[in-house]
């Protein structure tokens, strides 16, 4: 692949929809990306208002009612503060013996490495949220006999928060996932009446949520592994491809290729996630 040929704009394309394509925890339907758009054109910022609740009085026929209520309101700052950049060569004679999809399969490779670094950056937002079961010090014990259950139980949480019941989602370890395989309550992906549409990961339907199954659940060594319950309204994500170059590096016949990938998230309602913190069962 000649130097003068390299397109930057198709490498930036490609690059980016690989992303939005394998996340787990990033993508749509898990985190919104409602303000990406305001981000990328108007700064690296933006502060996000909400308002407090307003009060409902009771009215009395021919009595004057009381004064208006002063709003409150609180804000929140996405930030895009994420910088995780790429840099790889292909030399002249690898080129010539394997031809130009070498460069191809090295984009792919780039674009799986900066995508499993976002992805486990966004899964350590929810890790805080205040709605817990188990803990690091008491990690829940689980088996065929109350995985389920334990989801149950997360589902209650997220009710009582008054989170909305449509397009809850979990995020389980595979084990979890095998675990869940052997309780007749699960509903299997293949057998939800449809397979189109699929998210990312998604493996079944099981107490309310949409289950995905991802590598990146945080945990510590194996163990305490924190199964992050929510809603697309919890977390806000924006990204962008800043830059992708190509260039011949001064001492090598190489051709090689840089990327720099910005991206932001904010934990905006920290209400609608909730953590289980586990462990598989020993036998």
């Amino acid at each position: 692949m000649a130097l003068n040929k390299f397109i930057p704009e198709i490498w930036s394309a490609r690059l980016l929809v690989s992303l939005k394509k394998a996340l787990v925890y990033g993508q749509e339907g898990v985190v919104n990306r409602d303000y990406e758009g305001e981000i990328r054109q108007m700064g690296d910022t933006v502060r996000i208002n909400s308002i407090g609740p307003i009060t409902v009085g009771t009215y009395a026929k021919n009595t004057d009612i009381g004064d208006p209520q002063t709003l409150t309101d609180a804000q929140a700052v996405l930030t895009i503060d994420q910088a995780k950049y790429f840099n790889f060569q292909v030399d002249d004679i690898d080129r010539a013996q394997q031809n130009p999809k070498v460069m191809d399969a090295a984009m792919q490779e780039a674009a799986y490495a900066l995508r499993d670094a976002a992805d486990q950056y966004i899964a350590r937002l929810g890790v805080a949220a205040g709605n817990a079961i188990g803990s690091d010090a008491a990690p829940k014990e689980v088996d065929k006999t109350n995985a389920y259950e334990l989801l149950v139980d997360l589902a209650v949480l997220l009710t009582d928060a008054k989170v909305p019941t449509e397009g809850r989602w979990v995020v389980v370890p595979p084990w979890f996932y095998g675990t869940l395989l052997k309780d007749d309550r699960f509903i299997d992906a293949s057998k939800a009446g449809t397979t189109e549409g699929l998210r990312n990961g998604q493996v079944g339907m099981a107490a309310g949520f949409t289950v995905l199954q991802s590598h990146n659940v945080p945990n510590t060594n194996g163990t305490k592994y924190k199964i992050i319950a929510g809603h697309p309204i919890a977390i806000s994500y924006a990204e962008q491809i800043n830059k992708v170059e190509a260039y011949r590096p001064e001492k090598r016949f190489a051709d090689a290729v840089k990327g720099l990938h910005l991206y932001g998230a904010k934990l905006v309602r920290p209400e609608a996630i909730a953590v289980l913190t586990a462990n598989k069962k020993s036998a």
